[in-house]
């Protein structure tokens, strides 16, 4: 296990055809060999679980990455209202090439790629 810096960018939708790298977000995980969360590590040093959101016009927006009942979630401030939800994502390796999909407080549920993953630990 390793924390990683993964890379996610928003991929094909009717809005974006093409996808676009100007919607990004940017995790701090503990990730296994197999590009899956580290549950124990990310139990033990939760705080280190952290989301950038970046989002043009809208600047950075920082956050917490949680584990909730039903799964994996980004928050950026106290209470459920802006959770951003991750489906399935304890089945789904976060490794290049892969998709997750995410689901938006509004509900909305968008495609995201991940680009790159890099390891955490300084050099």
């Amino acid at each position: 296990m390793t924390w990683k810096i993964v890379r996610l960018t928003l991929a094909r939708t009717p809005e974006y055809p093409e996808g676009s790298a100007q919607h990004a977000y940017e995790l701090v995980l503990p990730l296994g060999e197999d590009g899956l969360i580290d549950r124990e590590a990310f139990e033990q040093n939760r705080g280190r679980a952290t989301v950038q959101r970046i989002w043009p016009g809208e600047g950075v927006q920082r956050g917490a990455i949680l584990h909730k009942r039903d799964g994996w979630a980004f928050s950026y401030r106290p209470g459920d209202a802006d959770d951003e939800d991750l489906f399935h994502l304890e089945h789904h390796p976060l490794v290049a090439g892969n998709y997750v999909t995410l689901t938006e407080p509004d509900g909305d549920r968008l495609p995201y790629r991940v680009v790159t993953v890099r390891s955490a630990e300084p050099e």
